[in-house]
C-alpha cells in the first residue's frame, strides 16, 4: 500500500511539473521578441529583471551583462522610454538596482531614464510593484527568455498587458545550473498564484511614473 502511495505520488508530482513548465512556456510564446526591430511599439516602460553584477568567483555575471545590453539597446533605439530596474536589496552590502542602473548609465541611458524598485525580492514582486508602486499596466518585460517566460505568467495573472524581450542566453554550460533551477521556479510559480495565492513581500506607497 506503501509502495502504491509512493508511485503514484511521485507520478503526479512529475506530471504537475511538466503540466507546469508546459503551461508557462506554451502562454508566452507568442509574446516573446528577441530582436529589436521586431519588438512592438507602444510600451513606453521596461522592467528589467535583476540578477547580481558578479558571480560568487567575482567575475561578470554573463546573465547581468546581456540583461543591461538587452535594456539600454530597447532605450536607445526609441523603443522605450524609461527603465524600472527590479532587484533585490534586502542587505545592506548588495544592492542589483543600484548595479543595474550605474551598468545602464555606463551605457548611455541617462539616470532620469531609471527608477529603481529596491523590493524586487523575487520575480513575483516585481511585476506586482511595476503595476501596483509604479503604475504600470503595459510593460515590456526584460530578461533571458526563460524568465521572462514565468513573469509573463505572473503579469497575466495580474493583468498587466506585457511582452517580453528575450536577452541573449550565456552558453550552455554555463547555465545548466539555472535551467534546472527554473525548471522548478515554473512549477513554484503556478502554486504561487493559483494554489496559495503568494503575494509579494512588500509594496509601500505609490510611486507612479510619468512619461
Amino acid at each position: 500500500m506503501f509502495n502504491k502511495w509512493t508511485i503514484g505520488s511521485t507520478l503526479f508530482l512529475i506530471l504537475f511539473i511538466v503540466f507546469s513548465n508546459w503551461i508557462i512556456i506554451s502562454s508566452a510564446k507568442k509574446s516573446v521578441y528577441s530582436t529589436v526591430s521586431e519588438t512592438p511599439k507602444g510600451y513606453k516602460v521596461a522592467l528589467l529583471l535583476g540578477t547580481s553584477r558578479y558571480t560568487v568567483r567575482g567575475t561578470t555575471n554573463l546573465y547581468f551583462k546581456y540583461r543591461i545590453k538587452a535594456a539600454a539597446d530597447l532605450y536607445r533605439s526609441g523603443k522605450i522610454k524609461h527603465i524600472i530596474v527590479s532587484g533585490d536589496n534586502r542587505v545592506e552590502n548588495y544592492n542589483e538596482p543600484k548595479q543595474m542602473q550605474e551598468a545602464l548609465m555606463a551605457l548611455g541611458v541617462p539616470e532620469s531614464a531609471i527608477t529603481l524598485d529596491y523590493a524586487g525580492f523575487r520575480t513575483l514582486d516585481s511585476v506586482v510593484r511595476s503595476k501596483e508602486v509604479f503604475g504600470q499596466s503595459k510593460i515590456i518585460i526584460v530578461s533571458q527568455r526563460f524568465h521572462v517566460e514565468r513573469a509573463l505568467f505572473i503579469a497575466r495573472k495580474y493583468n498587466i498587458d506585457a511582452i517580453g524581450f528575450s536577452a541573449q542566453d550565456p552558453p550552455e554550460k554555463y547555465s545548466l545550473k539555472t535551467r534546472i533551477r527554473e525548471v522548478f521556479a515554473k512549477t513554484k510559480a503556478v502554486i504561487d498564484l493559483y494554489i496559495i495565492n503568494k503575494k509579494p513581500k512588500f509594496l509601500g506607497k505609490k510611486e507612479t511614473i510619468i512619461i
